[in-house]
């Protein structure tokens, strides 16, 4: 299916009322709540067209959330592109230059590159470099269930047993050129205790993903303990209120298109698990794509045509 195919079932909302911020970075707010604790992040819109962090966003600022212990920033990240959402056409606004969730990596941060997202991630640098905890929502192409993403660090995976939300939790790296906003150096450093995460709420613009954007922020914001209880239960959704225990899942393999002829065999979603070792799962030309081991699942495949495509993730359940 192309973007066209999927109904818009979500209202992007209006976050012009949220530029001016109070950190002197367009649309950022920081909430200091005077008392000792992390500084807890959340962010919306890393890519354009992904609008249900918007919408949880918008909720909270409109609820009166505001921290208990430490500080709390809200942000809408990639604004630019944002703005340019049509939902006539709701796959363009992804990014205005490049994609913002790839430009992690000091040498270009540091570097004399100029682009919209280069120069939005400087701005954002030094309130990232101050975060402790963080939550960077997105969406996917497919009807996929909803999963929370991770390096695989052990401080990841601690905090994120603690979230407990949504259902599937995937350890590892993201088979990408450039690194990912949790990839960048302070986040992805054993040294210390910051931790970010990634979670992809569902498909860019089915009603459920606004719902999962909303529940995971406030599971996010229970285990940083940095909200109180009372506004955790007055916001979930019914569904969300006691969710069972998470799975863990590690991911090992990246499967990226070497040809123009990559097709599936399946109409896959995402999160299917395919039993046997050696099954065939795609056709890259003339070579065929299998499963590496038993019990494989496969994650956020993409049907997007063509060559050097990033198609598929394996992952296995972490012992």
């Amino acid at each position: 299916m192309s973007d066209q195919d999927y109904p818009v079932e979500l209202t992007a909302p209006d976050i012009e009322p949220y530029r001016e911020g109070n950190t002197g970075v367009e649309f950022v707010t920081t909430y200091d709540s005077g008392a000792p604790g992390p500084h807890v992040m959340i962010n919306a819109v890393t890519h354009g067209n992904e609008i249900c962090g918007a919408i949880a966003l918008d909720t909270l600022f409109k609820a009166g959330l505001r921290p208990e212990r430490g500080k709390l920033s809200l942000g809408f990240v990639n604004h630019m592109a944002y703005a340019r959402f049509d939902p006539a056409d709701p796959g363009a606004s992804r990014f205005v230059d490049e994609d913002f969730n790839r430009v992690w990596v000091e040498d270009r941060l540091d570097g004399p590159e100029d682009t919209a997202e280069l120069r939005r991630a400087r701005e954002l640098r030094p309130i990232f470099d101050s975060v402790d905890l963080l939550l960077d929502i997105h969406s996917m192409g497919t009807y996929s269930k909803a999963l929370m993403i991770n390096n695989g660090l052990e401080k990841e995976r601690a905090f994120v047993r603690e979230v407990n939300f949504p259902a599937y939790i995937m350890c590892g790296p993201g088979h990408v050129v450039g690194k990912r906003l949790i990839e960048y150096t302070p986040f992805n450093d054993t040294a210390n205790n910051k931790v970010a995460l990634l979670v992809e709420c569902g498909q860019h613009w089915a009603a459920a993903t606004g719902t999962a954007a909303l529940d995971t922020a406030l599971h996010f914001l229970r285990a940083a303990e940095t909200v109180s209880s009372a506004f955790i239960d007055a916001h979930l959704s019914e569904a969300a209120r006691t969710p069972p225990k998470a799975v863990m899942w590690d991911v090992t393999d990246g499967i990226t298109s070497a040809t123009d002829d990559f097709r599936f065999v399946e109409p896959y979603i995402g999160m299917e698990v395919i039993a046997k070792a050696g099954t065939v799962i795609a056709h890259d030309g003339g070579a065929e794509i299998v499963t590496p081991y038993d019990d494989c699942l496969l994650m956020m495949p993409n049907h997007r045509p063509g060559a050097n495509v990033r198609k598929l993730r394996l992952c296995r359940r972490s012992a």
